[in-house]
């Protein structure tokens, strides 16, 4: 079948945007992305007002699935929101396991807690409320070095500063995910006026250079359009 085309400015058009969503919906429903705890999420979240901006099902299997293959046991998450990524890492993890997550926001992490418990994996996750510039600095001070997964998913201004956290409290072979790096299509242009967009093209030019991982971009659509994955190994 042929494909509509992109719009003049290269953003997908209304037509094709609908018809990644209509591929991301399906895949979804044919290999299980979601259930009654994850839809709970999803829905108090919305109730509660929070901005819709958390990961699409089939991206949040993807997670659980990398999380399962690096055999995580420590995962260390940077932007809960309302916790769905959250629950979909933590049902990865081991009954010994622990996912660490990060959120600015009291209310968020209030409505995150709550749909951890719903989601049966309040057990598994420790939420640490406040900046999380400020909050990773006192992880490496208690010995928290020794994540297997990070997933980094807040403000995109501070992704340089989150990665480096990341790889100083990852192990040796630990995985490093950033979110949203496609900024639809946007990080191709160097002139972007998108505070956010010109935070993830300096992570770029950073990973160019840093020699304690090997890292590779994802492009993904879906229901979000343009997104994208950065996906990052530490070297031993």
């Amino acid at each position: 079948m042929a494909l509509p085309p992109l719009t003049p400015s290269g953003a997908p058009s209304e037509e094709i945007q609908g018809l990644w969503s209509a591929v991301d919906r399906y895949m979804s429903a044919k290999l299980g992305a979601s259930d009654e705890g994850l839809q709970e999420a999803l829905a108090a979240s919305a109730a509660a007002g929070l901005p819709k901006i958390e990961v699409s099902p089939n991206q949040g299997k993807i997670l659980y699935l990398l999380a399962r293959l690096v055999g995580a046991r420590r995962i260390l998450e940077i932007g809960t929101l309302g916790g769905y990524s959250s629950i979909w890492l933590a049902r990865a993890l081991p009954p010994e396991g622990k996912l660490v997550t990060l959120e600015l926001d009291p209310r968020h992490a209030e409505v995150a807690q709550a749909n951890l418990e719903r989601g049966g994996v309040g057990d598994l996750v420790e939420i640490h409320v406040g900046p999380a510039l400020e909050t990773l600095p006192k992880l490496q001070a208690e010995g928290a070095a020794d994540f297997d997964l990070v997933f980094i998913d807040a403000d995109k201004e501070s992704n340089v500063e989150y990665m480096k956290w990341a790889i100083a409290l990852a192990r040796p072979g630990a995985l490093i995910l950033c979110d949203n790096v496609v900024r639809r299509g946007g990080i191709v242009d160097p002139d972007h006026p998108s505070s956010a967009t010109q935070g993830t093209r300096k992570l770029f030019d950073y990973l160019a250079t840093e020699r304690r991982v090997t890292a590779a971009g994802l492009q993904t659509v879906g229901v979000k359009g343009w997104d994208g994955l950065i996906m990052a190994v530490v070297e031993p």
